[in-house]
């Protein structure tokens, strides 16, 4: 069972660990591992400025992880690639539209097949696209909650 926790220290090394080796497995050319420690001070200073970020744990280790923004972006989501498949991310995305209830925004390779497929089944649509500053695509995804049905007064 995924148990959706905010971030501990603890989870720290596990989250960076979990993070390098799943982008060194979608883009093999980049070493992630020489980027661990930018990911560690990103997260600490994302939680300094009132980021959350929700950790999935599985069977009490950390699974993967998603940082939300208080205007509702996020800039990182993960899955371990031992979890991925097992609705760590789904679990994941419905804490992220728990804690940001009004929207949620990213941004994603365009290459990333398997999360774009991801976010639009959770309801996310593309809104535009743009050029990392390494010079990838990059698809801006949104997501906004279903308005709640009309209702007609009875006449």
């Amino acid at each position: 069972m995924t148990r959706i926790v905010p971030l501990r220290p603890e989870h720290r090394p596990a989250l960076a660990d979990l993070w390098v080796e799943a982008w060194a497995a979608a883009y093999p050319a980049i070493d992630f591992a020489t980027r661990r420690g930018w990911l560690l001070d990103r997260l600490e200073r994302m939680e300094a400025e009132g980021t959350r970020v929700l950790v999935a744990e599985v069977e009490g280790s950390p699974a993967g992880f998603v940082t939300v923004g208080s205007e509702g972006w996020i800039d990182q989501m993960l899955v371990g690639l031992g979890q991925q498949g097992r609705g760590v991310a789904a679990a994941l995305m419905a804490a992220a539209k728990e804690a940001s209830p009004s929207g949620l925004d990213l941004d994603v390779n365009a290459d990333n097949g398997r999360a774009i497929t991801f976010y639009r089944r959770e309801g996310f649509v593309t809104t535009s696209h743009r050029l990392n500053e390494q010079g990838r695509p990059i698809d801006l995804m949104a997501w906004r909650p279903e308005p709640p049905p009309l209702r007609l007064r009875p006449s």
